[in-house]
């Protein structure tokens, strides 16, 4: 299953690459990893999305006192079913004639995505959002000529408020009921579960 961790580390040119070797020693198939400075001069944060080949928590559990124990790492936290605020950011470059691209316009609004660049014949579109919003983009725009894709990878950063969208992967109809219907499911989950009036 997929784990995210978030990881604080002292500047260090080798730290990354410890990580990544630990990860590929381990056996954790690496979705993304992104690195950059954070609240605190002269430490990073990391944020690493994985897919654990095992079953169970154990693997991941053992995973994050494992990154515990490298050179330069301040603080693990494996943050998955915690209420997060998460964000991507992916720059797709399109092939569209008139009639698409007056198509990928409407749905700058249903999206809420920026045009970077518009040409006769192309589209460079830019979007900022969760991992979920973008895959469900991702596929709307899969009857389209997709001439280029650059993702960054996902940053995370624990909520301090209300449950997240994130952590009802808890939820076992969530899983089930995704690919069907992935925006309706989790507006059903979230309202009815979370947010029921007293």
């Amino acid at each position: 299953m997929k784990r995210t961790i978030s990881v604080l580390v002292e500047k260090d040119a080798g730290g990354l690459v410890r990580i990544v070797s630990l990860l590929t020693r381990r056996r954790f198939q690496i979705e993304s990893i992104t690195m950059a400075a954070c609240e605190r001069k002269c430490y990073e944060r990391i944020t690493i999305v994985v897919i654990n080949q095992s079953d169970g928590s154990d693997a991941a559990s053992q995973l994050t006192k494992q990154i515990k124990k490298l050179i330069n790492v301040v603080n693990v936290q494996d943050i998955t079913y915690l209420p997060l605020v998460q964000r991507e950011l992916v720059l797709i470059k399109l092939q569209v004639n008139i009639i698409e691209r007056e198509e990928i316009i409407r749905l700058a609004d249903i999206f809420r995505f920026k045009i970077n660049d518009i040409t006769e014949s192309t589209l460079i579109i830019e979007v900022t959002a969760d991992p979920g919003k973008i895959v469900a983009l991702q596929k709307i725009l899969e009857k389209y000529n997709i001439l280029q894709l650059s993702r960054t990878g996902e940053i995370a950063l624990t909520r301090e408020s209300s449950v997240s969208t994130s952590s009802l992967k808890e939820y076992p109809e969530f899983e089930a009921d995704t690919d069907r219907n992935y925006f309706k499911n989790v507006e059903e989950l979230f309202y009815n579960d979370s947010y029921k009036p007293s």
